[in-house]
């Protein structure tokens, strides 16, 4: 029988927020999405409610979580522009934390990053760290998934490394590329997400794939489901954020950020647990060579067009 609580997803017209409300569908779940994006394309039909974040007017916001069961946490930006900032984020993510807390929310399932920490100098795990404080501290049931890097359709890191290589003449990896990573597919970071907002446990969980690479053979990996002959060097991270900056002038995005690429190479991507996702990056990459990386995935562009659907890799 049909499952007709009503569950929340932050974003469920983008990314992992559009996994999740798949899968709560599939179950038998009414969905409604908190978004800033209320009329962005998007492929379920009617089926879901769109309602803005309201992040200014909490108490409408507060509404909007009337009879929620679940709360389901995407909201982030990946860095600091003039546009959206990290404090921002925080800050709204924060409201809508008490805005749960006060409609009566049972239980909200946040999505961080592994290894958050309030003393970290890079404000994006600074950041995730205060929010998961806060959550810890707010009395609500939760559960905190910490995934490291995604990929899947709409991916925007593997299919613009996979951009690179087959459009740039050298591929540059920053110093000697062997700080990790533990890629995990988006449709698991999903499962995972719906089966702890079943459960009722206060639980913190590394989210990360069963495979674990270093960033040397992520990239060496791509290239080679590709099928390109693309070299690919080691160059100092300043050289290659400032190679960054050029190509994203000329693409019109943010490539990445000295943060970004600070955090990789201390290895903040990685941690030392047992996997929680099934689906192997090599096994999705031979099934998605043909169309992976043929065109380049912009972030600020999904960011000022409100209204297209994201596009698939």
């Amino acid at each position: 029988m049909a499952n007709q609580s009503m569950h929340v997803v932050t974003g469920a017209f983008g990314y992992s927020g559009k996994y999740i409300a798949r899968r709560l569908l599939a179950q038998g779940h009414t969905v409604t999405t908190l978004t800033n994006s209320v009329q962005r394309a998007n492929d379920f039909a009617g089926r879901i409610a769109a309602l803005p974040f309201n992040f200014d007017r909490p108490g409408e916001l507060t509404r909007s979580l009337h009879n929620c069961e679940v709360l389901y946490n995407t909201y982030w930006v990946r860095f600091n522009h003039r546009l959206f900032k990290h404090a921002d984020a925080v800050a709204n993510t924060l409201v809508l934390f008490e805005a749960a807390r006060q409609a009566g929310v049972r239980r909200v399932v946040h999505i961080s990053i592994t290894n958050p920490s309030e003393t970290s100098s890079l404000e994006y795990f600074s950041g995730k760290a205060k929010l998961e404080k806060a959550l810890i501290e707010s009395g609500m049931s939760y559960a905190i998934l910490r995934p490291t890097v995604l990929f899947g359709k709409e991916d925007i890191l593997v299919n613009n490394i996979a951009w690179g290589l087959r459009h740039l003449p050298v591929f540059g990896v920053f110093g000697d590329g062997q700080y990790k990573l533990q890629p995990i597919y988006v449709d698991d970071l999903a499962e995972l997400a719906v089966a702890y907002g079943a459960r009722g446990d206060n639980s913190i969980v590394n989210a990360i794939g069963p495979e674990t690479f270093t960033y040397r053979q992520l990239v060496t990996t791509i290239r080679q489901y590709l099928g390109v002959r693309r070299p690919i060097l080691s160059v100092p991270p300043l050289a290659g954020y400032w190679a960054g900056q050029v190509l994203g002038a000329l693409l019109q995005d943010v490539l990445i950020t000295q943060e970004e690429i600070a955090g990789l190479m201390a290895n903040l991507l990685y941690v030392d647990s047992p996997p929680t996702g099934t689906t192997r990056l090599t096994e999705w990459l031979q099934e998605n060579a043909a169309t992976l990386g043929r065109r380049y995935t912009s972030e600020l562009s999904r960011r000022r067009d409100r209204a297209s659907a994201y596009q698939s890799n």
